[in-house]
């Protein structure tokens, strides 16, 4: 394989999974702003559709535990890609361990971490012929454990030590692997899923909270990884909002 990266006259390509809502919309939209084409791919296509015509990106239906999908995502992409977010994932349930639903948790893995590992193994020769990088979303979920995150923790947990493992398998090799870390990030969508579409539960987790943190905030700190020069790796940003000092410690009103 060459191995060259990309010329200055080359636009960049990114993909970013789970790009329908949320973090992954608008870190398509920053990586957009910075000259990047955004491969937006996730379930929603009518969503993903509207995205990339704003953008002027490219809308790809792709259910990440899917490997199908998956092989026509990185066949769409091409033998060159600068930049992959593995960001579709999410929580399901925060019920304690004597009653969680393993049918829960077998969802929450397979997108989490099955998912991710399908998307990065797909694109990696891409990634690496442009000298590219790889940043994965985890969450703070993989920071400490908390009660009713038994699930949630150790799928991010497993992300988490997928990105390190992959850091060091390709040491001496010309790519990236960054992980950002989320805190409390308040979307439409994360704690309504997580809670089968109860709108009071999920609004309960952002009560009283001082400014939690918005998608943008995170996708500006995707846009300045994908930013930096290809010799800087960013192993982990955690980024929490003020009022969130640790999972369990919030400041409310």
């Amino acid at each position: 394989m060459s191995h060259l990266p990309t010329a200055p006259n080359e636009q960049k390509i990114a993909v970013v999974t789970g790009a329908s809502s949320g973090i992954g919309a608008a870190s398509a939209r920053a990586l957009a702003a910075e000259g990047f084409k955004v491969f937006c791919a996730a379930r929603r296509i009518e969503q993903l559709t509207a995205l990339a015509d704003e953008i002027d990106g490219v809308a790809i239906a792709c259910d990440v535990t899917v490997q199908t999908q998956v092989d026509a995502l990185a066949a769409a992409v091409g033998p060159r890609c600068d930049l992959v977010l593995n960001n579709a994932g999410g929580a399901v349930g925060q019920d304690p361990i004597e009653t969680a639903n393993v049918a829960d948790w077998e969802k929450m893995y397979q997108i989490n971490v099955a998912g991710t590992l399908r998307v990065t193994q797909a694109l990696l020769g891409a990634v690496e012929a442009a000298h590219g990088a790889f940043i994965f979303i985890t969450s703070t979920a993989a920071e400490t454990a908390y009660e009713g995150g038994g699930g949630y923790c150790g799928v991010k947990s497993a992300e988490r030590y997928m990105a390190g493992s992959l850091r060091l398998e390709l040491a001496g090799r010309p790519v990236r692997v960054c992980e950002i870390s989320p805190g409390m990030v308040h979307t439409g969508e994360f704690s309504l899923v997580r809670f089968n579409g109860d709108q009071a539960k999920a609004d309960a987790v952002y009560a009283g909270v001082d400014q939690p943190l918005v998608a943008e905030d995170i996708a500006e700190c995707v846009r300045w990884i994908s930013t930096l020069s290809e010799y800087v790796n960013i192993d982990r940003l955690v980024i929490r909002p003020r009022a969130q000092a640790s999972n369990w410690k919030v400041a409310r009103d």
